[in-house]
């Protein structure tokens, strides 16, 4: 899908999470032609068991990648050992399996794949079919116009699915970690849920342990119990959503 087109006004007032000016280039066109080329070859290398990291250097370099474009395939081809994987406890795509009565939620990890999706940034229908983005922490975090949309849009999916409990877990060292806390209970009482958030020191190594867990780390997702895919299906009613399949 192509990027949305915005109104003026609304560029000087409004905050895109993810956004790039050089995206427009690096990820349209001949540019977007030759990273799903690459995609396949880097799926080629990560199923014979070479690492993401050498692997996506030798073909980035090979293409004259930017970090962004290197970084898109890093996040959206794994080896297909791992996809299984995931696959086999997702939630959702299981007939008959009963959802769970607690999610636990990687609370930065999907407001901000939520956001990036309401900015009209680019998100990534990776090969796990998991919706990620190229945003990045780096130990700060602010609220925008965008996040209060994204918790509302989360929690009425989590209530759609009929499940009765939610808990958010935030990154204490990450800046604004309260006040998203704060944001979250109070789009709360909008719902027929029982939200809880909670600040701790090391949020991956909890919900590797969880079952029911919403996240789109690769790497908790091939630890964790089982999953849930929800964000696809939250972005399918975003109309900014500029989502590219690599």
């Amino acid at each position: 899908m192509q990027a949305r087109e915005f109104p003026e006004r609304d560029k000087r007032t409004m905050s895109r999470r993810g956004y790039v000016p050089e995206d427009e280039k690096q990820f349209t066109g001949k540019q977007l032609e030759l990273l799903q080329k690459a995609a396949d070859e880097v799926q080629f290398l990560l199923d014979r068991g070479y690492d993401v990291k050498p692997v996506t250097t030798f073909v980035g370099n090979h293409y004259l990648f930017s970090e962004r474009q290197r970084l898109a395939l890093a996040r959206s081809v794994s080896a297909k050992e791992y996809i299984q994987k995931r696959m086999n406890k997702e939630l959702l795509q299981m007939e008959g399996e009963y959802l769970p009565e607690t999610v636990h939620i990687d609370g930065f990890n999907t407001i901000i794949t939520l956001e990036v999706a309401l900015s009209g940034s680019h998100v990534f229908c990776c090969r796990d079919d998991v919706l990620r983005d190229l945003a990045g922490l780096r130990g700060t975090y602010r609220v925008i116009d965008k996040t209060q949309e994204a918790v509302r849009l989360l929690l009425g999916h989590i209530e759609l699915l009929d499940i009765p409990k939610a808990v958010f877990y935030l990154d204490a060292p990450v800046s604004n970690s309260g006040r998203l806390s704060g944001l979250i209970r109070e789009c709360s009482h909008e719902y027929n849920i029982s939200v809880q958030t909670q600040i701790i020191p090391d949020v991956d190594r909890v919900l590797e342990q969880m079952e029911g867990v919403i996240s789109g780390d690769a790497i908790i997702l091939n630890r964790c119990q089982s999953w849930l895919n929800v964000v696809p299906a939250i972005a399918k009613q975003i109309e900014s959503v500029w989502e590219i399949q690599l």
